[in-house]
This record gives C-alpha cells, structure tokens and sequence, in this order.
C-alpha cells in the first residue's frame, strides 16, 4: 500500500503541531520518525491513523482519500508502553489473541505468530504475568493477526531492556524484508544500525519545522 501525504497541516486549536509535511512510501518502506517529546510524533500518526481529521487531498493510502479510506484493518499498531497495562480479570494470552483477531483468523495462524515471535510456551499464562519485553511480543502478535500492509511502532523499546530490543529490532527487520510497510516513532537518537529507508525529524522550536531524508542522507 503507498501512502502519499500532500502538505500535511494540524492544530489542536490556534497552536500548530504539524506544518506543510510532504512524504510518499511505498509499500515495503521503512519510515523512522525521530524527535523529542512534543514534536509532533504521536499528532502525526494520529492523522495518518484518522484519529485526527485532516483536511480531503492531504493523506491518500493507494490513491484513496483518508476522508473516503475504510480497510484500516490495513494497518497494525503497537503502542508505546506496557508497563502499566492491566486487565481486571484473568486472562490469558491465548484469550486475548483470540478475542482480538478477525474472523479469517485461525487458532493455527496464531500459534505460528506466537512461535515466531518466540513466546509460543507462555500462550497460556495470565497476561498480567508477564515481563515488559513479553508483552510488547504479545502486542506485536496481536498487531499482525489481521495480516497488515503497514505496521506503526510507538516508541516500542520504552519498557524493555537490551536484550529485548534486539530481539525487536531484529523482528521487525525481519517484518519489513517480508514487505510490511514499517513507521516506528522514537525520540532516540541509537538508529544508525537501524534499516530504514527514510527518516523524518521533527523538530520542537516553534516552527513546526522538520526534516524527511532517506538513510543516504538526500531530502
């Protein structure tokens, strides 16, 4: 799926977040969007998700206007911190996969997502049991079930130690060689051994200012 975003602008009322913001992706791109707090990141991903509405000939997802756009099982999103999820109730992580899935999603297609994302042996474990690494594979597995185009990564290494965050850095390379469109949002500045295609910085100084280059360093 290419996502082509055509001057791009939002405010949350008179403030500005995101001005005149142009960028195409193609289906199999890998877009890191870089900058501090505040920048804009998460103002960002919510008009690309339609959280936020934005204006008709601003975000076009395969030539259709996001204001006419409805196949958002399109897309998979994985948020930015576990450490405070929490279910009132018992529920394992075999439950919640399956009450998240699609109905063209089989107990068979989970399963082989657990044991890819190597966490097949705790399908059964209650999920406030489990580690922040765990759950962020937990949050993955239920992000692929619909089988998206795209998957949008929110500050996904916040909560996890290091040998977590390789074994996700290595996930999703291995998602994007399969052709999944990958956004991962950070405010780190550790991406060189990351392999993306393009990188959009967005900067906090009033301006609303950023700036979108592809990992050659050309605009």
């Amino acid at each position: 799926m290419q996502i082509y975003i055509n001057n791009l602008s939002f405010a949350y009322g008179i403030k500005s977040i995101i001005n005149n913001l142009s960028i195409t992706l193609n289906q199999g791109d890998y877009l890191v969007v870089k900058g501090k707090n505040g920048t804009g990141k998460t103002t960002f991903i919510k008009c690309l998700l339609g959280v936020n509405e934005v204006k008709p000939g601003t975000i076009f997802f395969d030539k259709t206007d996001i204001t006419n756009f409805n196949s958002w099982t399109k897309f998979g999103y994985v948020s930015q911190s576990f450490d405070n999820f929490n279910y009132e109730f018992p529920i394992t992580v075999s439950e919640l996969l399956s009450v998240s899935s699609t109905k063209q999603t089989t107990a068979s297609d989970r399963l082989k997502l657990l044991d890819k994302m190597k966490i097949f042996d705790i399908q059964n474990q209650n999920i406030n049991s489990l580690s922040g690494g765990q759950l962020q594979r937990v949050f993955i597995v239920r992000a692929m079930l619909n089988k998206p185009k795209v998957l949008i990564l929110d500050e996904p290494t916040a909560s996890i130690d290091k040998q977590n965050k390789e074994f996700f850095y290595q996930t999703v390379e291995d998602l994007n060689k399969e052709g999944i469109t990958i956004i991962l949002i950070t405010h780190s500045d550790e991406i060189e051994h990351l392999n993306y295609t393009h990188i959009l910085t967005m900067f906090d100084d009033y301006t609303n200012s950023f700036d979108i280059r592809n990992k050659g360093g050309n605009e």
